[in-house]
């Protein structure tokens, strides 16, 4: 009898209801694969997206849901670097969203004792995110001023952190004071709530009308011609 597992699959795209609890067929890990058994998995705003039809799908039905995390239960031929019971994390494959799944073994991360898979399933996509923008995007260096918008999102808290741990003075934009308590705790120096106040006057003010020297925007049209306004000179949003 061949092997099945439970998935949220959509047959069409739409709204929250097209998405179905299904029993779905679960074939053998080929050659460079391997079965894993999620223990958490990761849901991020891209997969509204897939369901909605935003970011069309290949084809239909699918499984969607693209970050995860669980235990390696099978391995297939040329599979050298993972074995059955390791605990790994992955991101940006598409279907997650199911107890079981076959996967290639070069897109798996192998995860530490230190990191749970609770952790690793929340914070794989949006930490590869926060990691490019700090280093790659705009290498942050100590004595930087960086605005980050929307910095209690996940991705936003992530680069607070980061930004904090390389030296950089943070501002942070929130919607509520509760927000700006929050991400004080985490490495933002200067939270903005937005409702409240000009986040671009208070840029110039917290630099002496320089600016900052980069802006990390995920609000985009609501926030970008007055983010131009706040960059410092040569600086990157």
């Amino acid at each position: 009898m061949s092997a099945t597992t439970r998935a949220i699959r959509i047959h069409e795209t739409g709204a929250p209801e097209v998405m179905r609890w299904e029993e779905i067929p679960l074939a053998e890990p080929k050659f460079g694969e391997v079965q894993l058994r999620h223990s958490f998995v990761g849901l991020n705003f891209i997969d509204a997206n897939h369901r909605s039809g935003a970011y069309p799908l290949k084809s239909l039905p699918a499984v969607i849901g693209m970050e995860g995390a669980g235990i390696i239960e099978a391995v297939g031929d040329g599979v050298v670097d993972f074995a059955e019971g390791d605990r790994v994390a992955y991101c940006m494959v598409l279907g997650a969203y199911a107890e079981r799944r076959i996967i290639a073994a070069d897109r798996l991360i192998p995860l530490g004792l230190d990191t749970t898979d609770e952790v690793a399933a929340a914070a794989t996509l949006q930490g590869l995110t926060a990691h490019y923008l700090v280093h790659e995007s705009w290498p942050v260096r100590n004595g930087d001023t960086v605005l980050v918008q929307a910095a209690a999102g996940g991705v936003g808290l992530l680069l607070c952190q980061w930004a904090k741990a390389k030296g950089a003075t943070v501002i942070g934009t929130v919607g509520s004071e509760q927000k700006a308590a929050y991400v004080s705790d985490y490495g933002c120096d200067y939270p903005v709530v937005y409702t409240n106040e000009d986040f671009a006057k208070k840029v110039l003010e917290l630099t002496d009308q320089r600016g900052a020297d980069v802006i990390y925007d995920a609000v985009g049209h609501d926030t970008f011609e007055k983010g131009i306004g706040c960059l410092a000179e040569r600086g990157r949003l």
